[in-house]
């Protein structure tokens, strides 16, 4: 039985195709502009099984035509490998495609498994720099820089995701750092900045939480683009989704 927080049925938003998107409880992160800080703790969830989430993407799979996908999402979905696995597996026997939206900070025997039934990883690096990582997260990113090669190892499909935050992650010289780790990864296929917005903040007061980049402003135009810039002289698929 998966820790479900919320599903998503018919979103177009982001990630490749439409799909149904499960969003997972649990997260070991604690990042400071989360978008969904309610998945943090094990406070908020439904247990479901794999019947119960089958029949809810067998009801969609008239919209996902060639293109359509399932996503496991919500932060972190890995932390229920062992669940999610049973989940894919029956999903592959379906011909659906999966996707693995993570964070990364596990990888064992259960993970390994589960990557088995995966089509695409969307791994989000928070910062290249690790001191600068744990102010974000709390956490370090050495397991995460560490899981890419994992994928690599493997063939195994992903994409890069990296917020910017102004003050955070948009100083020039971590942008080249980034650049420069990423670029010998065969089976990175795209790159995507996701700028930083202020949209979920009212989560943050309604759980009477403390948002941790209060006063941070939203990065202006010319800060997305010159991050762009950097990148595309060195990853070709570079893209801004916003």
């Amino acid at each position: 039985m998966l820790k479900i927080h919320s599903i998503e049925t018919f979103w177009a938003h982001e990630w490749p195709g439409i799909r149904t998107v499960f969003f997972l409880q649990w997260c070991q992160f604690k990042c400071l502009y989360c978008h969904n800080p309610d998945t943090i703790s094990m406070k908020w969830w439904t247990e479901m099984s794999d019947e119960e989430l089958l029949k809810i993407v067998e009801n969609n799979k008239i919209y996902f035509g060639k293109k359509g996908w399932v996503t496991a999402s919500g932060w972190e979905p890995t932390l229920q490998a062992k669940w999610l696995t049973s989940l894919f597996k029956k999903l592959k026997n379906s011909w659906i495609n999966t996707t693995l939206d993570t964070n990364w900070f596990v990888l064992n025997e259960d993970v390994a498994e589960l990557l088995k039934y995966t089509d695409l990883v969307l791994l989000d690096i928070k910062h290249i720099d690790d001191k600068k990582h744990k102010t974000l997260t709390w956490q370090s990113n050495k397991k995460t820089l560490i899981f890419l090669d994992y994928l690599e190892k493997n063939n195994i499909k992903f994409w890069i995701r990296h917020v910017l935050v102004p003050e955070y992650t948009d100083n020039e010289e971590d942008i080249e750092k980034l650049w420069k780790y990423l670029q010998k990864y065969k089976n990175l296929e795209r790159l995507e900045i996701l700028p930083y917005h202020t949209l979920w903040v009212f989560k943050w007061k309604e759980l009477k939480m403390k948002y941790g980049l209060e006063g941070i402003e939203q990065p202006n135009r010319e800060s997305i683009e010159k991050t762009v810039n950097i990148l595309k002289k060195y990853i070709k698929n570079v893209y801004v989704r916003g």
